[in-house]
C-alpha cells in the first residue's frame, strides 16, 4: 500500500476534474449496481502510463457532446478492497492497473485495458473513449 501524502496529489488529478472518488466496497457497490444510465471508471495508479496517458485521456474524453453520467475512480494499491470489488465487475478481465471502464444499465460494454493504455498517447485514448461514449451514452 502506497503512502496517502505520496498518492494524494495523483488521486486529486481525477476527483478535481469531478470523478468521486471510491474508497470502500460500499461505495463501488453504489456506483456500479445501476440499472439505467452510464459510469466511467478509472482504475487509477501511481504508475507512469497512469499519470501521462489514462488519466489525461480520461479527462480529454469528457470534452466532447456525450460522456458518461456517473465519473468514478478507485485507486489500486491504495484502496484495496474497493479495488478488489470494482475489479469484480470488469470480469472476465484480470485486474488491470491502470484501466478505464465503461458501464451501461449495469454491465460492462467497454474496457481499456493497461496493455491498451501503455505506450499510447492521452489523445489516443480520448479518441477511443470517445467513440464508446458516442455508442453507449
Amino acid at each position: 500500500m502506497y503512502p496517502i501524502e505520496i498518492v494524494a496529489p495523483m488521486s486529486q488529478d481525477l476527483t478535481s476534474f469531478g470523478f468521486k472518488g471510491l474508497s470502500t466496497v460500499e461505495e463501488v457497490i453504489d456506483a456500479l449496481d445501476q440499472d439505467t444510465g452510464t459510469t466511467m471508471v478509472v482504475v487509477n495508479s501511481v504508475c507512469g502510463c497512469a499519470a501521462a496517458n489514462a488519466r489525461p485521456g480520461a479527462k480529454m474524453a469528457l470534452q466532447g457532446a456525450k460522456k458518461p453520467d456517473n465519473l468514478v475512480t478507485v485507486f489500486a494499491g491504495v484502496d484495496q478492497a474497493a479495488t478488489a470489488k470494482a475489479r469484480e465487475y470488469m470480469l472476465p478481465y484480470p485486474p488491470s492497473s491502470p484501466a478505464i471502464a465503461l458501464f451501461k444499465d449495469g454491465k460492462l460494454v467497454h474496457f481499456l485495458e493497461r496493455h491498451h493504455i501503455e505506450g499510447r498517447s492521452a489523445e489516443i485514448i480520448a479518441e477511443n473513449l470517445k467513440m464508446a461514449f458516442e455508442r453507449y451514452c
